[in-house]
């Protein structure tokens, strides 16, 4: 499979057609979907249409875009026009919306081909894509194991190969975490840098699309093509998008490069890299710890001045997090009662049409989070919870400015281990602590992302993850291209043969 710069360039060059390009993908996708289950909905006669607009725009001396012909799949939580838009829910499982989200609208604009909608973890809530409503998506490494989530069906769809590039969602890591245990490149932006119109809530103050591609490269390009201001969203930061592209070309020479202390058990300092020990967080294995300081040692050897630094309120992250997140979404999935759109379930008044609706409606892991948030602002414990839990986000953005004052980007590993067996992680908090690397840069609203680097237990990719200061996107992306060139070749995903998938689609 072509990276998506050299398809787009292929196919705006006229020596590829675009419905040829389409054809592989869903051929690929028609044979290992079966074992994978990476999209709730195909769209393939939808995305044939569209192929064959784009080799019409070429044949007439016109430019489809810098994405021209790419096939893409975007995560089951962004609204697209009469397609349906489920978040993996019962709730919204009929449910087509009558327009595109900016981010959708920005990636056909740019020539983009959507193959189909992603699963996911039922309205974003998980970090194994097995809160699903419709069923779980396996890792294509290891059929056996979780992809990550909760934008697991796009990681699995780049991992598979079902396509070049995949838009997903962020709350708490939940682009970067599967990016990781699928052994591919995902970003979260700088909260503000990409809109979330059209994106279904979950937490409204985290909530962040970002983009899932094979390499560094193609994640750049995606992410240029959907950053830039949105007068549909309040929160839209009005300031130019750079060249990402030219980002990737730069040396690290130089470059301030900071290993967090609390994210890295502890571990030997490593060529180059000297400074303090903060406290160190319990539930990062061994394994993946050593991958972030052979990552930092290889941008040492490149001339990076690298160093220890502690950002000490990232401990409290989780907590802090798991009470933020519930309490915005236990105010955002209160619009879903039955009597607006999605699903309703039929009661003696309204207020049992409201009860059977949600307790129909939503799985577990969503109502264990509405309860939980609802619990949080209720009166008599906002201040104790609510209150202390904005106290500390505020304390780890203060962290974080403090460490960036010293040092231009920051490492750490993106998920505390490899990806685990289907049912390992069935208490709430193990399955929570899959979050404790990636949730304190959502808190603070930074961007990240995450690179593969070598592999850990049983072979299995491990991300690393590279932080910056607020719009820092060109020099994350300085410093991961430079990761990659030097990162360990992953072995190819097995995937195991799978049936044949009808593809008629919406």
């Amino acid at each position: 499979m072509n990276t998506a710069k050299a398809i787009a360039q292929d196919v705006r060059s006229g020596t590829r057609r675009a419905a040829d390009v389409l054809e592989e993908y869903l051929g690929r996708i028609d044979m290992h979907e079966g074992d994978i289950h990476a999209f709730n909905t195909v769209t393939a006669e939808r995305a044939r249409a569209a192929a064959a607009a784009i080799d019409a725009a070429v044949d007439e001396g016109r430019d489809p875009g810098p994405l021209a012909g790419v096939p893409v799949a975007f995560k089951d939580n962004l609204c697209t026009s009469g397609v349906p838009t489920t978040c993996s829910s019962r709730m919204l499982e009929t449910w087509s919306p009558p327009y595109d989200a900016t981010v959708v609208q920005a990636m056909t604009a740019a020539g983009a081909v959507m193959v189909g909608k992603t699963n996911l973890d039922e309205f974003a809530m998980g970090s194994s894509t097995e809160n699903s409503a419709f069923g779980p998506t396996r890792n294509p490494y290891d059929l056996a194991r979780v992809p990550g989530g909760s934008s697991g069906g796009s990681a699995a769809a780049v991992a598979a190969g079902f396509a070049p590039l995949a838009l997903g969602s962020e709350t708490g890591g939940s682009v970067r975490q599967p990016a990781a245990l699928c052994g591919i490149v995902g970003i979260k932006p700088t909260y503000g840098r990409v809109s979330r119109y059209g994106l279904v809530a979950f937490a409204s103050s985290f909530d962040q699309v970002g983009p899932f591609a094979a390499d560094v490269a193609d994640a750049a390009l995606a992410l240029e093509v959907i950053s830039g201001h949105d007068p549909a969203d309040s929160t839209s930061i009005p300031t130019a998008v750079p060249d990402y592209d030219a980002a990737l070309r730069r040396g690290v020479e130089g470059l301030r490069v900071g290993v967090v202390s609390e994210l890295t058990g502890g571990g030997r300092n490593g060529a180059g890299i000297g400074g303090s020990n903060g406290d160190v967080l319990d539930g990062i294995d061994a394994d993946v710890t050593e991958r972030v300081l052979e990552a930092a040692d290889a941008l040492a050897e490149a001339g990076a001045v690298v160093g220890r630094v502690s950002v000490p309120a990232v401990i409290y992250g989780l907590t802090a997090y798991y009470l933020i997140a519930p309490a915005e979404a236990s105010s955002n999935l209160a619009r879903y009662d039955g009597t607006r759109y999605g699903l309703r379930v039929e009661g003696a008044d309204v207020e049992e049409m409201n009860r059977l609706t949600r307790r129909a409606g939503f799985g577990d892991e969503v109502k264990a989070r509405i309860m939980l948030g609802t619990f949080a602002l209720s009166a008599g414990y906002y201040d104790a919870y609510y209150g202390k839990a904005q106290r500390v986000r505020m304390l780890t953005r203060r962290d974080f400015d403090a460490a960036y004052a010293d040092y231009d980007v920051l490492l750490s590993p993106t998920s505390p281990c490899v990806a685990f067996r289907f049912g390992e992680r069935s208490d709430p908090m193990t399955m929570y602590r899959c979050d404790t690397c990636t949730i304190p840069s959502n808190l603070s609203g930074d961007p990240a992302m995450s690179v593969p680097f070598g592999t850990g237990a049983e072979s299995l990719p491990v991300g690393v993850q590279v932080l910056a200061p607020a719009l820092g996107e060109e020099t994350m992306l300085t410093v991961a291209a430079a990761l990659e060139r030097v990162a360990p070749v992953l072995p190819a995903p097995q995937l195991a043969a799978g049936k044949s998938t009808q593809l008629g689609g919406a």
